[in-house]
C-alpha cells in the first residue's frame, strides 16, 4: 500500500523494490513528525522541534564510505582517497539489503541537489526511519507539489540503519557501509542512524558530477549584501571552522551555509537547510540559529534535555561534541529566497589551528589560495567523526576530502580559472587558538572574527597596513579597528615565543611534507608560493 503523492510510474515497485509493507511518499512535515513520534523514534521538544539520539553513530563513518569500482568511472577517482568495492560485491550487498527490507515500512522523497534549474541533480532518498525523512526534507530542495506527479530521479539513496554489512561477504570494512554506485546510480547507506551520511551523499555525487560539467563544488558556506547578490562572498572549511557561525551574518543575506556550485552564471546552494552544531550555542552569540531549535519539525540529534521541561542543554556533550540541528533556509530571517548569488568577490578559507601559530587573517595571492585550498589545513573537532574526541590537526585537501571522489587538482584548478576570472579576493582565516596550542591558548575571540570578516567583505581592510609572515608568506594587516593589534601577531600572543618559533617551525614541516604530493600536478608559481 502506498501513501502520499508520487509520480505514478516510479512507485518503488517500478525500480525492483518489492515487497515492503506500507510505503509512504512525500510526506510533509507534520506527517512526518506525526509519524516519528508514533513509531518512537524521538521525543517532540519546545515549539515542535524533534529531538532524536542516532545511537552508536553520532558522526560520519569515512572508513566505512566505498565507491563503485566501475569502468565508467575508473579513470576519473581518486583512489587513493576513495575505497574501491567490487562491483559484484556491491550487488550482492544491494540484493542482501533489499531482502532484508520485505514486510518493513519505508519513506520517500524526491528531492534535488542545486537551486540552478540549469544544474541540479533529482534525488530520491529512500529512509527506514521517518525522521531521517523530515531530516533529509530540510536539507536537500523540495519540488514544487505539482513537480511530484512527473518527477524522475537520477539516483536513489536507500538509508537501512537496521540492515547490518557483512564485511566479507559485502567487501566492506565492518557492518556499517556506505556504498556509491555512479554506474547503477545508486547509494547504499546501512548499520548507521547518523543522519548526516545522507546529506554528505549527495555532496559526494554532486562533486563528482558538477566539475565534468566545468562546474566548481565547493564545501562552503555563502553570503551576499543585502539587495546586492554580486557581492557575494563563500567560506570554506570542515565541520567546527564556523561555516555556519560565520555565514549567518544578519548584515548579510545567507545563501547556504555548506555545500555550493560555481557556475558560469555565479554560485548556488546545493542544498535547502541548514545542518548547524548546537554545542555552546547561545541566543547572545548566534540568535537566528538558537532560534531555529524551538521550532516546528526542526531535528535536533543528540542533546540533553531536560525530561520534564523539554529545554535542551547546550552545554552538555555527553552524547557527543557533534550534536546538531538541522532546518529549512526559511527558519533563518535573512535566508535568499533563491539560493542563488553571483560570482564570489570574496572567498574566505576557514580553519581551526590547534596549533596556535596562523594569524586570525591572512590576505592570499591566487597562488597562495591554491596552495591552502591544496593543502586544507584544519584541525578535525571532537565528535565530528566517530572517535575524534579533541582537535587533531590534520589536511583534508579542497577543505572537504572526505567527499571528494575526483583528485584534488581538479578542483583546484577549476577553483584557481575562476578565481582569475572572476578577480576574487582571498583570505584565510583562522579560527582556532591563539596566545597557544589547543591546551594552553584559548579559541580566537568570535567578535575578532567578525570584526575582521566584516572588514574584509566591506574593502576596508584592503586599504589597511599590511606586513609580510615570516613563516608562510601571506599578507597580514597591522591593525584592524575594534581588533586587538596583539591578536594579529600571533607570535606576541605566546608567554614564550621562543616555543612559538619552534611550533611554527613544526606546522611549516607538515605544511610542505603534506604538499609534496601535488608537487608534480601543479604549476611553478604555486610551488614558488608554498612557502615564504
Amino acid at each position: 500500500m502506498t501513501i502520499g503523492r508520487v509520480n505514478p510510474s516510479q512507485r518503488l515497485d517500478d525500480q525492483g523494490i518489492t515487497g515492503l509493507g506500507q510505503v509512504y511518499y512525500n510526506l510533509m512535515e507534520p506527517a512526518l513528525v506525526e509519524t516519528a513520534l508514533k513509531r518512537g523514534e524521538g521525543t517532540l521538544g519546545n515549539g515542535g522541534a524533534f529531538l532524536v539520539s542516532t545511537g552508536e553513530h553520532t558522526g560520519r563513518s569515512p572508513k566505512d564510505k566505498f565507491v563503485v569500482r566501475t569502468a565508467d568511472v575508473e579513470d576519473h577517482i581518486w583512489w587513493e582517497n576513495n575505497k574501491p568495492m567490487d562491483a559484484a560485491k556491491f550487488d550482492v550487498l544491494h540484493a542482501d539489503m533489499l531482502e532484508h527490507m520485505k514486510g518493513r515500512d519505508y519513506f520517500v522523497q524526491d528531492l534535488y541537489g542545486g537551486a540552478d534549474p540549469e544544474h541540479r541533480l533529482d534525488v530520491r532518498m529512500v529512509t527506514e526511519l521517518a525522521w531521517h525523512n523530515l531530516f533529509i526534507r530540510h536539507l536537500l530542495r523540495r519540488p514544487d507539489r505539482e513537480e511530484l506527479d512527473t518527477f524522475t530521479p537520477e539516483f536513489t539513496i536507500i538509508n537501512c540503519p537496521s540492515f547490518t554489512a557483512d564485511p566479507e561477504k559485502h567487501g566492506c570494512r565492518s557492518g556499517t557501509v556506505i556504498a556509491l554506485n555512479f554506474e547503477k546510480k545508486l547509494i547504499l547507506i546501512g548499520g548507521t542512524e547518523y543522519a548526516g551520511e545522507n546529506k554528505k551523499s549527495v555532496f559526494s555525487l554532486l562533486n563528482y558530477i558538477l566539475p565534468g560539467k566545468g562546474i566548481m563544488a565547493m564545501h562552503c558556506s555563502a553570503n551576499h549584501a543585502v539587495d546586492n547578490p554580486v557581492d557575494t562572498a563563500v567560506f570554506f572549511g570542515l565541520s567546527g571552522t564556523g561555516k555556519t557561525t560565520l555565514s549567518a551574518d544578519p548584515a548579510r543575506v545567507l545563501i547556504g551555509d555548506d555545500e555550493h556550485g560555481w557556475s558560469d552564471r555565479g554560485t548556488f546552494n546545493f542544498e535547502g537547510g541548514c545542518y548547524a552544531k548546537t554545542i555552546n550555542l547561545s541566543a547572545e552569540a548566534e540568535p537566528e540559529i538558537y532560534a531555529t531549535t524551538n521550532k516546528f519539525a526542526t531535528v535536533i540529534e543528540n542533546m540533553i534535555f531536560d525530561e520534564e521541561t523539554k529545554e535542551l542543554d547546550f552545554d552538555d556533550d555527553s552524547l557527543t561534541a557533534n550534536m546538531r540541528c538541522a532546518y529549512p533556509l526559511e527558519y533563518i530571517s535573512n535566508a535568499s529566497s533563491s539560493s542563488l548569488g553571483g560570482h564570489p568577490k570574496n572567498i574566505i578559507m576557514l580553519t581551526c589551528d590547534a596549533f596556535g601559530v596562523l594569524p586570525p587573517i591572512a590576505r592570499l595571492t591566487p597562488a597562495q589560495a591554491m596552495y591552502h585550498f591544496l593543502s586544507g589545513f584544519t584541525s578535525k573537532v571532537a565528535g565530528t567523526e566517530k572517535g575524534v574526541t579533541e582537535p587533531e590537526p590534520t589536511f583534508s585537501t579542497c577543505f572537504g576530502a572526505p567527499f571528494m571522489p575526483r583528485r584534488p587538482e581538479a578542483y583546484g584548478n577549476l577553483l584557481r580559472e575562476k578565481i582569475a576570472k572572476h578577480g576574487a579576493t582571498c583570505w584565510l582565516v583562522n579560527t582556532g587558538w591563539t596566545g597557544g596550542a589547543y591546551g594552553t591558548g584559548s579559541r580566537m575571540p568570535i567578535r575578532a572574527t567578525r570584526a575582521l570578516l566584516t572588514a574584509a567583505l566591506d574593502g576596508s581592510l584592503n586599504g589597511s597596513e599590511f606586513r609580510k609572515d615570516p613563516n608562510f608568506g601571506f599578507e597580514v594587516p597591522v591593525s584592524v579597528p575594534g581588533v586587538a593589534e596583539v591578536l594579529l601577531d600571533p607570535r606576541r600572543t605566546w608567554n614564550d615565543q621562543e616555543a612559538y618559533d619552534q611550533q611554527a617551525a613544526k606546522l611549516v614541516g607538515m605544511f610542505s611534507d603534506n604538499f609534496a604530493q601535488y608537487v608534480p600536478f601543479i604549476d611553478d608559481d604555486v610551488k614558488a608560493a608554498a612557502i615564504g
